[in-house]
């Protein structure tokens, strides 16, 4: 379903990324501190092989190149989120400091610190994880299980800013955050509620009404989560996807469908890929041995339609969609870049398949003809598996590379 059509080697662990809602950019955060924006090709309409590689030949866009990078943070930066427009990117760092800065140039408007949280006698917090939820919120979750809410109306640059509310949906630290949609009563196009896992439950909570919904002790650890409609899924440190049904209603109803990813397995990460049909949403799931999983979620059933491996150790921390389609994978110290499999590449496949069925029937040849083709299958690697690795960085440098196609 996806082939790997770029690999992207990073001088340090990736901790974080976040992809711009218009443009094909991707922010990322480094174990050492820094931010770096690089910009992806554009693909055309058309985006099949022969369009993409007229594009690269056109007009430059064959290549993936950092558009700016700094050292952002004393120490690691643990979380990144573009506002709505993309025109500015936040930043947390475990130096306990939030930054925002401009998208185009990198440079820093504005900065917070992580204020002590007063429900816990004052103990200082580490920023885990932000997300804007609206033109006007920006949610700011951290290590002991505080949400702050900042609101980007009293000071879009955030400088020195304080929160105008502080909650804990959770007894531990917050591992995910998803918007919820409006409501069909909003009076906007943006959301007021979010949805969150941390420690072993899930949670609702509001902007205006505070923590709307506290589930009970699931357990086992929750470590990733998203919101599709009016279905919450969540993924466990065993190797299982729960899903409710049903809105807020349905999570305050408790009965939520569980089914085993791969069992002894922890789910770190998941987006929302795509719908195939009303009731049949598609996620994918990144998994602490280093594979990612789409997965369909089902009326009925839980089922895992494809599997790709982003890296044999290093499990996978970060994973999203792009505007463009592309799937982005992070982990290590490397980011990969996948595309979904066009009718050409199936094609191409099942040629594969077939010409191997007519060799197998073919039974002419001598044993030790067999034997010398065999050794020589041995020594270069499958057919299928060399095209999934095509486009990997080529020359010396880390920050410029092709992709397939577009040489």
């Amino acid at each position: 379903m996806f082939n790997s059509i770029c690999t992207f080697p990073l001088p340090s662990d990736l901790l974080a990324q976040a992809i711009h809602p218009n443009s094909p950019l991707l922010a990322l955060g480094l174990a050492s501190g820094h931010v770096q924006i690089v910009r992806l090709p554009a693909l055309p309409p058309d985006s099949s092989p022969e369009s993409r590689a007229e594009a690269s030949s056109t007009n430059g866009h064959g290549r993936v190149e950092t558009t700016w990078r700094t050292r952002r943070h004393k120490a690691g930066c643990r979380s990144l989120a573009f506002t709505l427009d993309g025109s500015r990117l936040f930043s947390a760092g475990a130096d306990g400091i939030v930054k925002v800065a401009t998208t185009e140039t990198g440079e820093v408007t504005g900065k917070i610190a992580i204020p002590s949280d007063r429900d816990l006698d004052g103990i200082s917090d580490s920023p885990n994880l932000l997300h804007v939820l609206s033109p006007q919120t920006l949610l700011l979750a951290t290590d002991n299980s505080a949400v702050h809410i900042y609101d980007l109306r009293t000071d879009s640059t955030i400088q020195g800013a304080k929160p105008q509310q502080t909650h804990h949906p959770h007894d531990d630290y917050i591992s995910s955050l998803t918007a919820l949609s409006p409501s069909e009563t909003s009076t906007s196009s943006f959301s007021r509620q979010w949805f969150s896992t941390g420690d072993s439950t899930v949670a609702v909570t509001d902007v205006r009404k505070g923590i709307v919904f506290q589930g009970e002790n699931l357990g086992e650890e929750l470590l990733s989560g998203t919101a599709i409609g009016n279905r919450f899924i969540a993924g466990g440190e065993k190797g299982a996807v729960r899903m409710w049904e049903g809105g807020i209603k349905g999570l305050m109803g408790g009965i939520n469908k569980k089914t085993a990813i791969q069992r002894g397995e922890s789910l770190d990460v998941m987006c929302q890929m795509w719908e195939d049909s009303p009731g049949e949403d598609v996620i994918a799931v990144g998994l602490g041995d280093g594979s990612v999983k789409i997965v369909q979620l089902g009326a009925k059933r839980i089922n895992v339609l494809d599997s790709v491996k982003h890296d044999e150790v290093e499990g996978v921390v970060t994973l999203g969609l792009e505007p463009g389609g592309r799937m982005i994978s992070g982990g290590g110290s490397t980011v990969k870049i996948w595309e979904k499999e066009t009718a050409d590449d199936l094609d191409e496949e099942a040629d594969v398949a077939d010409s191997d069925r007519d060799d197998g029937r073919n039974g002419t040849e001598s044993a030790d003809s067999r034997s010398d083709s065999t050794e020589e299958e041995e020594r270069r690697p499958k057919r299928k598996k060399r095209k999934r690795n095509k486009g990997k960085t080529k020359g010396g440098t880390n920050h410029i590379m092709a992709f397939k196609g577009m040489d």
